[in-house]
């Protein structure tokens, strides 16, 4: 059965934790097998590192994207084993976006897993450690952030890069670059700046060479129309040519995350409920923000599977 006004999500980076699924995996077989194929296609155990860390472990880029994506997977092939409904849309942030690609039949899972890691590790090693951060600028309107962000640069890298929801707003470039955005955007009345605990610029142009390099990666891995339609970060609409599918992806590296553009497609196109596939909640909150009238519910565990099987 396919609901028309339903469309899931699937969230990036940073949604992960130490012990996730742990309940959900005791009591649906189906959770630990896509933890097993994951496994067999990363040559280590996966849900060992996710059951026990450590948890800095389990926050390097090229570990965590393999873990964000499988976990989003399994909780996906649960809801279609429980008899849950097939949405009319699909959308994932950054990372996300694999997840829904798989849950559209678009790309194979094993793949996707694979490529994931890779993505990780180019990204990573597109700019030396330490060099690079990502800051989450709160209480100030788009527009000033990225002036701040234009004024701030200089000979350098900084840029606004993930538009989360009405007042929040990550900045990512040069670790000094983005120091001076943050007090523009102090000056222009942001209330607080929050630093995201990770290890590069995701999304930035300082990614652009690891989009190269994940360009070629990605030729060799078979992709097809997708079965849902997704709307990809890129444009915000959904796409059933591979080749342009495969260039959204590249781009997505280092292009903006539009999430509340996204959001805002999702209602235009008639979704009054959106279910969030994979750990946290991070995204719920996004969406109480940008759409507070559309339905939201995270499903990552017993209690929230059950009560959403049941609408």
């Amino acid at each position: 059965m396919t609901s028309r006004s339903l469309a899931m999500i699937f969230p990036g980076q940073g949604s992960q934790h130490v012990g996730m699924l742990a309940e959900l995996a005791a009591a649906h077989p189906v959770v630990g097998a896509t933890f097993d194929a994951a496994s067999e296609a990363l040559g280590y155990d996966l849900w060992q590192l996710v059951q026990n860390g450590p948890a800095e472990e389990l926050a390097l880029t090229h570990i965590t994207q393999p873990v964000v994506l499988t976990g989003s997977v399994a909780l996906w092939r649960l809801w279609r084993e429980q008899g849950g409904a097939v949405p009319a849309l699909l959308a994932g942030h950054s990372l996300g976006e694999y997840s829904a690609l798989v849950a559209a039949g678009a790309l194979a899972f094993r793949a996707a897993v694979a490529l994931v890691e890779q993505r990780g590790k180019f990204m990573q090693s597109a700019v030396p450690l330490g060099t690079g951060s990502m800051v989450a600028i709160i209480g100030l309107e788009d527009e000033a952030v990225v002036a701040a962000c234009a004024s701030a640069s200089g000979d350098e890298v900084v840029a606004a890069v993930n538009f989360n929801s009405p007042g929040q707003v990550v900045i990512s470039g040069h670790v000094a670059a983005v120091n001076r955005a943050i007090e523009a955007c102090k000056a222009a009345g942001a209330k607080r700046a929050l630093p995201f605990p990770v290890s590069a610029p995701f999304h930035s142009p300082l990614m652009r060479p690891a989009a190269e390099r994940f360009a070629e990666a990605l030729a060799k891995v078979e992709l097809r129309a997708p079965e849902i339609a997704v709307l990809h970060n890129v444009g915000i609409e959904p796409c059933t040519d591979p080749q342009l599918i495969r260039q959204k992806l590249v781009t997505q590296i280092y292009a903006p995350v539009p999430w509340v553009g996204t959001v805002n497609a999702l209602a235009a196109r008639g979704i009054t409920r959106v279910l969030e596939l994979g750990p946290g909640k991070v995204l719920a909150g996004f969406n109480k923000r940008i759409q507070p009238d559309m339905a939201i519910a995270s499903v990552n565990d017993a209690a929230s599977l059950a009560a959403a099987l049941d609408v």
